[in-house]
């Protein structure tokens, strides 16, 4: 690991990722709205009465709880990625994020290291590769995980098999923490309906509408795009 932090460095200092296109780079476009559609159906289906079930049955103190639980395993992986992109003060941020709140928090069910101060610095390895100057690829949309881009595929990808806390722990706990994140998606889900139900049953065509975005969104993740400016987008799931 201490070789691949040592590369990564100075890759840093090398690699500049490429501005994004004007347009929209899609040209899987045909076979994206044929994901699309199968995400519509899923959502309509599954996700989203199971999101509103979630909402109705729990109790809020529960569902944070559950969000807290979830947020808190992936800090081991933003402190991994936080190193890869050379961003030690957001290491450190996530370091003690995780210390308090598995400690003092009961395992992250609560989160008392918000009263010091200390947000989560979220990062993933498709911003790590940003970093490093891989262009964010052509758009794709996959089935039952949503819009992206070919970096951020291969980003989630190295996520999901090098994800720190899932390789720790041993089964069943490993389920836990996968049931955590599904219920804390669900909650998201939930919260956030009316604006995501806008997008994706209201709009004239929530494919070009879920795009746009989602695009707009990630390049002002990355700091490619200004607070406020034309390409800006809050994110409804984030925090």
């Amino acid at each position: 690991m201490a070789g691949v932090s040592v590369l990564a460095l100075g890759v840093l200092g090398a690699c500049a990722a490429p501005p994004p296109p004007a347009q929209p780079n899609d040209p899987y476009e045909q076979t994206n709205r044929v994901m699309h559609k199968v995400n519509l159906g899923f959502d309509r289906m599954l996700v989203r009465p199971g999101a509103k079930a979630y909402g109705a049955i729990l109790p809020r103190p529960v569902k944070t709880g559950v969000a807290n639980f979830a947020t808190n395993l992936d800090l081991p992986g933003d402190m991994v990625n936080g190193l890869l992109q050379g961003n030690i003060n957001g290491f450190g941020r996530n370091f003690f994020r995780f210390a308090i709140n598995s400690t003092l928090g009961v395992g992250g069910l609560f989160d008392p290291a918000k009263s010091f101060g200390l947000d989560q610095d979220k990062t993933d390895f498709g911003q790590t590769l940003h970093v490093w100057g891989v262009g964010e690829g052509p758009y794709v949309e996959l089935p039952g995980i949503g819009p992206s881009t070919v970096r951020d595929v291969i980003g989630t990808a190295v996520d999901i098999a090098a994800n720190p806390v899932s390789l720790a722990l041993p089964t069943p706990e490993s389920y836990y923490a996968t049931v955590a994140k599904v219920g804390s998606k669900l909650g998201d889900r939930d919260r956030y309906s009316e604006t995501i139900d806008s997008v994706l049953y209201d709009s004239a065509d929530s494919y070009a509408q879920t795009r746009l975005l989602y695009l707009q969104n990630r390049r002002f993740e990355l700091g490619q795009t200004e607070a406020g400016g034309e390409d800006s987008f809050i994110d409804p799931y984030e925090e």
